[in-house]
């Protein structure tokens, strides 16, 4: 996260009534955007431990990030986010191309 915001990344995806939005007022469809890399955080012991972040490029150039913990302890409003996650196609990207 700190290498992100360095890059000036550090912008949250927020999945709104209109799809994701990332404070600006404009709102992004699956089309709109890209999985460029994801990272998953596993608890040792604890299930809510468990945390995926995902890098998201919008086709305005835009990058940024949502997170999401696994399955039952999400914090996202029920199947809605993970309807649209799954819509936006995958381009994973080395991590030493982003942040080289």
């Amino acid at each position: 996260m700190e290498k992100m915001r360095l890059k000036k990344w550090d912008n949250e995806f927020v999945l709104e009534g209109k799809g994701f939005c990332v404070g600006t007022g404009k709102f992004y469809q699956p089309e709109d955007l890209r999985i460029i890399r994801t990272y998953r955080f596993e608890g040792d012991s604890d299930p809510s431990d468990n945390v995926i972040l995902y890098i998201i490029e919008a086709k305005d150039g835009l990058i940024g990030y949502s997170l999401d913990a696994y399955g039952a302890y999400s914090n996202h409003d029920g199947e809605k986010y993970d309807d649209f996650i799954r819509k936006i196609p995958m381009e994973e990207r080395d991590e030493q191309v982003l942040f080289g």
